[in-house]
């Protein structure tokens, strides 16, 4: 089998497995060789960030201007607001639940023992902007262009997103997978690499049951306001569900998402219109694993959780998410940004994130998906008042 028909999720299963055998009997020079991998890499990413928000955040804003206004207003504000609930929500679970299962010593040591390898030599490659400088810059253009709806700026700013998510398509993902290998090489080699995977499988589990807990309240709140039955409307839901757990795609889930929301009761109109939009720009499932991730890598490496911090962070969050694009590990990679800038996250942090979130790629995306059903929902309901008005 070649092993570009061999899946994101399954080559980074096979590179944490591997990375954990070579660990053992790799000499140092060629643990070494990949730490020094790991370094340029790390180089290399550092310096796309700021592009990746700048090309991705300006689009989207830019895009608010254009389309079916209202209507796109405020199924846009209801993506972002769930996708906000569902960062606190993670949060709240994972800061009560996490500090129980995850020893701070024990896996502060685990994380830390990989950095006593240095590399051979360190490519510096400086970014164009700081991150902040390029999350202001992405509002600013973002906001002028939706306000002005300056068709050739717009234009300008479709394409250079159309440039960064094809780097992120093939020149960041496919690396990952050996990134993530020599991580784990590094780590396996110092001899911690087992205490990572066993919080790792502790954090998985909490984070599939938060899953199922996040859909069944967002179709609770959606049950309420559009008036139909909650558990009904989400065992409707299932085969879209499982289509995005095979097909890890919320684009291609679309034709089986839409079916699904009709049988609701959700006009066509109206489905046809929040579905597509909402496999864009609602992510709540994978804003809620990112949220987890990150607390439970700051309680692993001994920091302290915060929650004025992390109100900031969820806030940016939602934005990053609306800005994500439509490739396996998008989200995570639209991420980095705020992971660094408000959470202080660096490179071998975000590899760690990096390889915690595609390890449940999966999942989130399913979550995604089923919960644009119970959006559907709320907006068809708001439609309709307005309809009988």
């Amino acid at each position: 089998m070649k092993l570009s028909k061999i899946g994101l999720l399954p080559r980074i299963f096979i590179a944490i497995i591997l990375g954990v055998a070579c660990g053992v009997f790799f000499p140092e020079w060629a643990v070494r060789c990949f730490v020094t991998f790991n370094s340029v890499f790390s180089h290399f990413l550092s310096f796309l960030i700021p592009l990746i928000i700048v090309g991705l955040v300006t689009s989207a804003i830019g895009d608010i201007g254009r389309g079916a206004g209202k209507l796109l207003l405020i199924t846009a504000l209801i993506a972002y607001g769930d996708t906000v609930f569902s960062g606190y929500f993670s949060y709240f679970v994972s800061t009560g639940i996490f500090p129980s299962l995850i020893d701070r010593t024990a896996a502060a040591q685990a994380v830390s023992a990989a950095d006593d390898l240095q590399p051979f030599f360190t490519i510096d490659i400086p970014p164009l902007l700081d991150v902040m400088s390029a999350l202001v810059s992405a509002f600013v253009m973002g906001l002028g262009i939706a306000f002005f709806d300056s068709k050739y700026l717009k234009a300008a700013f479709s394409e250079f997103h159309d440039i960064i998510a094809k780097t992120i398509e093939v020149a960041l993902i496919p690396i990952l997978p050996l990134y993530i290998f020599s991580i784990f090489l590094n780590m396996s080699y110092s001899g911690q690499a087992w205490r990572i995977i066993n919080v790792f499988i502790a954090i998985i589990g909490v984070i599939f049951v938060m899953h199922v807990l996040l859909l069944v309240l967002q179709y609770c709140v959606a049950g309420a306001i559009a008036h139909r039955n909650p558990f009904k409307s989400l065992y409707n839901m299932l085969p879209a569900y499982f289509t995005a757990l095979g097909t890890s795609s919320s684009a291609a889930t679309i034709p089986v998402t839409l079916k699904q929301v009709k049988k609701n009761g959700v006009t066509d109109g109206i489905a046809g219109f929040v579905v597509p939009l909402c496999a864009t720009i609602h992510l709540s499932g994978s804003a809620m694993k990112i949220t987890a991730c990150a607390v439970a890598l700051i309680i692993m490496q001994g920091g302290v959780i915060d929650i004025a911090q992390f109100t900031g962070f969820i806030l940016m969050l939602g934005v990053m998410m609306v800005a994500a694009p439509g490739v396996p590990g998008g989200a995570i990679m639209a991420a980095l940004g705020v992971l660094q800038t408000i959470l202080g996250f660096d490179a071998e942090q975000q590899a760690v994130m990096i390889a915690l979130y595609i390890t449940m790629d999966s999942f989130g995306t399913a979550c995604n998906v089923t919960g644009d059903g119970a959006i559907a929902l709320v907006v068809d309901r708001i439609y309709s008042k307005r309809a009988v008005k």
